[in-house]
């Protein structure tokens, strides 16, 4: 059973997960800066969220807030081992939910060109590619994305 619950951006489990996000990120672009623009805090994500199997951290993610009603994905991770059991889909529908409570009716997101895995799963999950926003424009290594959300149970496919 997958269970999710938003915590402190700074919390142990949180700060693990992200750094194991991190490591996997430099072996996949090299170590360096992985953020086009300002990096995620706890001040500026306004929910993340922890998923866990068996009382075991598995993943992350989390809420940008971009305007009224737009929010961006920010360090949406799941460690190998659970990857294709469902946390994934887990964590991102508690996402929408975070953000449909918000008020939030689109939400945005970028991945990488060396990450076909979550090109695929975001597409999967009805995710449309959408040019680069922000502080992604111009950058070839970005893949941006974005899906409608009109409420938790009604989710546009």
């Amino acid at each position: 059973m997958i269970e999710i619950q938003a915590e402190h951006w700074d919390a142990p489990e949180a700060r693990a997960l992200r750094a194991a996000q991190r490591t996997e990120l430099d072996a996949r672009y090299g170590t360096g800066d992985h953020e086009a623009g300002p990096l995620p805090t706890a001040g500026s994500v306004a929910v993340f969220l922890v998923a866990r199997s068996a009382g075991t951290a598995v993943g992350c993610g989390g809420l940008r807030l971009l305007g009224p009603d737009e929010a961006e994905i920010k360090r949406m991770y799941v460690v190998p081992g659970a990857r294709g059991t469902g946390v994934s889909t887990a964590l991102l529908r508690a996402l929408e939910d975070h953000a449909v409570a918000r008020g939030i009716t689109r939400l945005l997101l970028e991945t990488g060109v060396r990450q076909p895995d979550a090109i695929r799963f975001y597409q999967r999950e009805g995710y449309e590619p959408i040019p680069s926003f922000g502080s992604y424009a111009g950058d070839p290594l970005a893949r941006c994305f974005a899906r409608l959300l009109h409420s938790a149970q009604g989710r546009e496919k």
